[in-house]
């Protein structure tokens, strides 16, 4: 890989807000979801999934909230 990219260390606080599709979740998310279309996750720099959230602006306030470092991915 490349050196330099290898070398680049990110904050451990930081998380990832992306959109994400219904159809990727589980049946008993989609349910709760109800009439809603979209939906937008907050992930960690391990691509784990913290939350769930309504909106892009959402995602990026619970992860303030929680100290961390919101970025968009698209």
């Amino acid at each position: 890989m490349n050196k330099i990219l290898d070398a680049i260390e990110t904050p451990e606080n930081i998380v990832y807000v992306r959109p994400v599709a219904l159809e990727e979740l589980p049946d008993e998310v989609r349910e709760q979801a109800g009439a809603v279309t979209g939906l937008y996750a907050v992930h960690n720099g391990d691509g784990e999934r913290l939350a769930l959230v309504r909106d892009r602006n959402l995602g990026f306030v619970v992860a303030r909230q929680h100290d961390m470092v919101p970025v968009s991915v698209h």
